[in-house]
């Protein structure tokens, strides 16, 4: 049972408790709402309190950051904590589990999944018969009046899977994991029908919308390497299983593939007890028109605040192509490079002035930390540059997307010179007022216009990232709907230029080496009417960014 930290006695009984557990184990493994596990020591994360609060902060892949802890348990073999970040708006559940007694829970994770795995294969095998009104009665998606055509009648249109074994289960596993001593996430079954085999897959691990990009991605790449085997009879049939709370992301990426693709791809829904199947509805791409959006406000004029002009631009006029200032919701945030290094906001009339790395402690910017202030200057200078000697220090390495957006936005015709250089939008929001996590909120990297009225939206890596072309079309898909509405026309979000009535292009864009080695595969499976752009960039792009190859990848 998780215990509430509701008071201060509470935040210190835990903080003491927890660091008297941390002193018996010198070693970690860190998960994020059942995500990888990341392996840490001792010296790479801390608890500590704050302004009557319990801070966790650790080094991540992609970062350091600090979560507010609000609840927390240990069960004798894990830390399971109940966290959130910026204010509220991302919440997260991490559970650090001691290196020594990872093993056995790594195994009853894997044997837990196995044994889903197995009794999905064995519900699928058992309730291949749907009925559907004016179709007959279909074998898992496939049509089968040529195999029973007695029963070509009309049926009641309720989509619901019939109990009848007809298909055999030729394998039951997982998927790899991420790691080797990992379990994967996804089931990969193949089941046997007298003249076919069909494959089936889903997630036996917690299920979250924000997962589905991995989903369809580790899905398309299994079922193309099946397509490949030499075993007969080749697979035509692929069964996708989802859970409620995914279907309609789930339909979403779906509707957007590759005919020949979709057509031999089916749907289904599974309940929460994992007992029953149901055939998913038709799902059209006018569909992802029909939901209702939320218009966007009219963009707001940057205001700069006083604090900003008379404090801190000298320093701004030291560094002025590394440093920006950002407009947020409460005042202003400046960037070293993409990274945010100090905050202004407005309290009680006055404009304060905060700074410090995310993960570490935020310093009112006054005369007692001058001091500080200077040094965390210093070192930006000295390792958040293009030139830095010690590439592996954790300021180099750090926010390197943000990095890469801070250059684009100063002349994203460096991409494209078809590109206007402003308005630009970055982290640009479809959809506003969700938590940071869910996949609907997921902000576009950027949002551009081209002389010719076309609409951009521009997906950014760093690294390998396999979900990236399904990040794009779904970034696609929320722009378009918003476009079809006339809602960015209206918002007059790039002045009085007109917007095209042509869908957006995207452009996906990473440096050369650095592209996931399944990204062709996927972006072949994705409909020709999205016009989907690669872009590689040169390796050393922190010196200046320069395109060596532009293709389409789904023509």
């Amino acid at each position: 049972m998780l215990l509430q930290l509701n008071d201060v006695a509470a935040v210190a009984n835990a903080e003491r408790s927890i660091h008297e557990l941390l002193a018996r184990h010198s070693e970690w493994f860190l998960a994020q709402d059942d995500g990888a596990p990341l392996a840490l020591g001792n010296s790479e994360f801390d608890f500590s309190i704050a302004h009557r609060r319990l801070i966790f902060s650790s080094w991540t892949e992609t970062g350091s950051r600090s979560w507010r802890i609000t609840a927390w348990s240990w069960t004798g073999e894990k830390l399971s904590l109940e966290a959130s970040r910026r204010m509220g708006a991302e919440v997260a559940r991490l559970e650090l589990v001691p290196r020594a007694s990872a093993k056995a829970i790594v195994a009853s994770i894997a044997a837990a999944r196995q044994a889903r795995c197995e009794k999905l294969a064995q519900l699928v095998a058992q309730t291949s018969v749907c009925e559907d009104e004016g179709v007959g009665r279909r074998v898992l998606g496939v049509n089968s009046n040529d195999l029973y055509p007695e029963s070509n009648t009309q049926h009641p249109r309720n989509h619901r899977l019939k109990s009848m074994p007809l298909a055999k289960i030729e394998s039951a596993t997982l998927s790899p994991g991420m790691r080797r001593d990992q379990p994967g996430r996804y089931a990969r079954i193949v089941l046997r029908l007298p003249h076919e085999r069909i494959a089936v897959t889903a997630t036996v691990a917690n299920s979250d919308a924000r997962n589905v990009d991995s989903l369809f991605s580790s899905a398309l790449l299994w079922f193309n390497r099946l397509q490949l085997r030499p075993k007969r009879p080749v697979i035509q049939k692929f069964l996708i299983v989802v859970e409620h709370n995914v279907l309609e992301a789930a339909q979403q990426r779906h509707v957007l593939l590759r005919d020949s693709v979709r057509q031999r791809i089916g749907l289904c829904e599974i309940d929460e007890a994992w007992q029953q199947l149901e055939a998913a509805r038709q799902f059209e791409r006018k569909n992802l028109w029909r939901k209702r959006l939320t218009r966007f406000p009219a963009p707001p004029e940057p205001e700069i605040a006083e604090a900003v002009k008379q404090i801190l631009g000298p320093i701004i006029g030291i560094a002025p192509q590394a440093i920006d200032v950002v407009l947020s919701r409460h005042g202003q945030t400046l960037r070293y490079h993409g990274l945010p290094f100090a905050r202004v906001r407005r309290v009680m009339d006055r404009d304060r002035i905060w700074f410090g790395i995310e993960g570490s402690r935020r310093r009112l910017l006054d005369e007692y930390h001058e001091q500080d202030w200077l040094k965390l200057l210093r070192d930006l200078e000295v390792y958040r540059h293009e030139n830095c000697h010690d590439r592996r220090h954790w300021l180099y390495r750090a926010a390197g997307e943000a990095w890469l957006e801070s250059i684009l936005r100063r002349d994203v015709s460096r991409l494209d010179p078809g590109l206007i250089v402003a308005p630009l939008h970055a982290q640009f929001r479809t959809s506003h007022g969700g938590p940071i996590g869910v996949v609907g909120a997921r902000p576009v990297d950027l949002l551009a216009l081209r002389h010719d009225g076309r609409l951009a939206v521009i997906e950014l890596k760093v690294n390998e990232d396999r979900e990236h072309v399904f990040q794009g079309v779904d970034y696609w898909r929320r722009v378009e709907a918003h476009r079809r509405r006339g809602h960015i026309s209206t918002a007059k979000l790039f002045g009085e230029r007109e917007i095209s009535d042509e869908s957006p292009l995207v452009y996906l864009v990473a440096p050369a080496l650095r592209f996931h080695p399944s990204f062709a595969t996927l972006a072949r499976t994705i409909a020709p009417d999205i016009e989907i752009y690669r872009f590689d960039i040169n390796e050393d792009w922190r010196a200046g960014v320069r395109v060596v190859r532009r293709e389409r990848v789904n023509a």
